[in-house]
Order: C-alpha cells, then structure tokens, then sequence
C-alpha cells in the first residue's frame, strides 16, 4: 500500500503544475487526502473489518467533499483535481494513471444490484462535472468532456462530448493521458449547423443578387 500512495503523490506533480513540494500536497491537497483515507479503508475492507471502512469513508467525505466507496477499485497513479463534489460508487473499477476533475460521478442508474458502477480504464480523464453513469465501460485513453452524462460503453482512444455523451473517435494515437483541454474539444454537431448556417449565407447571397448568379 505505501508503494501505491508513492506513486498517488507522485501523480499530483506529474499533473497538477500547482504543486511545487510534496509537504504541501501531503498537507493540503484535499483530492490527495481522500485518496489516502480510502487506500486506508479499501485495505480495511479486505481484511474483512467490518463498520470502520465505511465510518473513515464517511469522515474523509465531511472533511474533504469527496466520497469513495471503500469497495470501489482503484488503480495506481490516481489523481483527482480540486476534488469538492467528486463521487465514486461501491462497485466502480478504475485502471492507472486516470484523473478526474471536481464535480465528476462514477454513479449507478436506479437501485439495480451487482456491478452497477462504471469501469474506467487506463490514462482516462475525465472533466470538470461529467457524469458517467451504469455499469459501463470506458476503454483506455479517454477523454470526456466537462459536464457531459455517459451512459453507454465508449471505446478505447475516443472523446466523449455533451448530454448524452457522443462520442468521436481518434485514430492513430494515444490521447494525452494528463491533458484535458476543456476548451478546444470538438463537437461535431455545432460544427455541421455552422457549416449549414454558411451555405444558406451563400445561398441567400445568391437569391438577392440574380444579376452576380447569372454573369458567373
């Protein structure tokens, strides 16, 4: 476990370009103290300590604005970005070197049992807000984009966009695993109505000078 916590402390430099020495992340980073607080109380839960794993959650919630499931898994090099509001579910799996951003959701649908809790894969990220929802699988590589709602499987090296999510495919190469541009993400259904909006310009050009339609 103090191989796993290294390599979660480690993380936070790796992405956060805030972070200038490992005392004040030790001592102030609040994504970093509810990570800790459920490493503690994952390895409680399964060595089968009953009620503690769920109070010290519980506690790193009302402290940190973060709550994690004890029974959720998680892999090594997490890092969760400023944290408040941030939700992980009991039966929620989530690979290596994934960041979440505040806001996010790894949530169930109704009150379904079993694995109602998305997996997430390695080097996701996911922005401020988004929801990803159900017992779905997010592959490898993903991005998904502030405060979009995914409810359905996406594949591996694929951006995730809107409410519901859609999804657009990236081919040939990795997406970066410890970059979110939440600004510049593309969304091909704005792109297609500006397009449209561009021909009915030319279009109405054409109507209101016949003269300019005929000499060409």
């Amino acid at each position: 476990m103090l191989v796993t916590i290294k390599q979660d402390l480690q993380a936070v430099f790796d992405r956060d370009p805030a972070a200038t020495s490992k005392l004040e992340v030790i001592l102030t980073y609040a994504g970093f103290h509810a990570l800790l607080a459920y490493r503690i109380s994952h390895w409680l839960k399964e060595h089968g300590v009953p009620i503690l794993p769920r109070v010290l959650s519980q506690l790193a919630r009302w402290l940190t604005g973060v709550e994690i499931h004890p029974s959720a898994t998680i892999g090594t090099g997490f890092f969760i970005d400023h944290g408040m509001g941030v939700v992980i579910g009991e039966t929620a799996e989530i690979g290596d070197y994934v960041t979440l951003f505040q806001g996010v959701t790894l949530g169930g649908t109704g009150k379904e049992r079993g694995k109602r809790h998305p997996t997430l894969g390695n080097h996701v990220v996911v922005g401020a807000g988004a929801k990803i929802l159900g017992g779905i699988t997010i592959g490898d590589n993903v991005k998904i984009g502030a405060n979009s709602v995914v409810l359905k499987n996406v594949a591996a090296n694929s951006t995730v966009i809107g409410v519901p999510g859609r999804v657009i495919k990236t081919q040939g190469e990795r997406l970066p695993d410890a970059t979110m541009d939440q600004v510049d993400l593309p969304d091909p259904i704005s792109d297609r109505f500006l397009a449209l909006e561009q021909e009915l310009i030319e279009l109405r050009k054409k109507l209101e000078n016949p003269n300019e339609r005929s000499a060409s």
